[in-house]
């Protein structure tokens, strides 16, 4: 199973963003959590899934703005699962509690931990993935938004009132196409981690 602690950066300085980020993820994967988005230690959040792509669009959520150091542990819970995530343990709780603290201390600040000698790789893979997002104006993230919802590229010209080749400019030049096409390999590199560290359950 895949555990995501994510720690807010900065959260004596800045606004309290938590609650807002619990509920949200909560409203908009929570039918592939198992078990609800807790608060956890005043100004983390927690969240627990089996699904490695829910994992992964989670990681790029809350990596997007800088606001949040991300670990994610994989490897055994302890089951039954308890109704609240507070109260849950296992290997996978340890591991993304060792990954969090290490991901406060880098850059881009996400870090793996897994039993497993793949780990490294996977997280070399997921690092190269949000360095490259990093470089992304905020005119490449409009057209990444709009094309995730589904609109077509001569769809997003027409919206923005722009050409057909700028809005293809922009894909190109924010690696829009490669991240997309990236996403799917790294939910299966990330499932293959889980599997490779043997019980999912404890």
């Amino acid at each position: 199973m895949i555990v995501l602690t994510a720690d807010q950066v900065s959260s004596r300085t800045s606004a309290d963003l938590a609650g807002l980020e619990r509920d949200r993820i909560q409203l908009e994967h929570g039918d592939r959590l198992l078990l609800p988005v807790a608060r956890n230690a005043g100004d983390e959040i927690q969240m627990l899934t089996a699904d490695a792509r829910t994992a992964v669009d989670l990681v790029l959520e809350l990596t997007r703005d800088g606001e949040w150091s991300v670990g994610v542990g994989v490897g055994s819970v302890r089951e039954p699962l308890p109704e609240d995530i507070r109260e849950a343990s296992g290997d996978a709780f340890f591991a993304a509690r060792d990954a969090v603290d290490r991901a406060k201390k880098s850059t881009p600040r996400v870090a793996i931990e897994a039993d497993s000698p793949d780990t490294a790789h996977v997280e070399a893979l997921f690092r190269l993935a949000l360095i490259l997002r990093e470089r992304r104006s905020e005119q490449g993230w409009e057209v990444y938004d709009r094309l995730v919802a589904g609109a077509s590229q001569s769809e997003i010209a027409d919206a923005l009132g722009v050409s057909a080749p700028a809005i293809s400019a922009r894909v190109k030049s924010a690696n829009i196409r490669a991240e997309l096409d990236a996403v799917p390999a790294l939910a299966r590199l990330l499932a293959q981690l889980d599997a490779s560290t043997g019980a999912r359950h404890a």
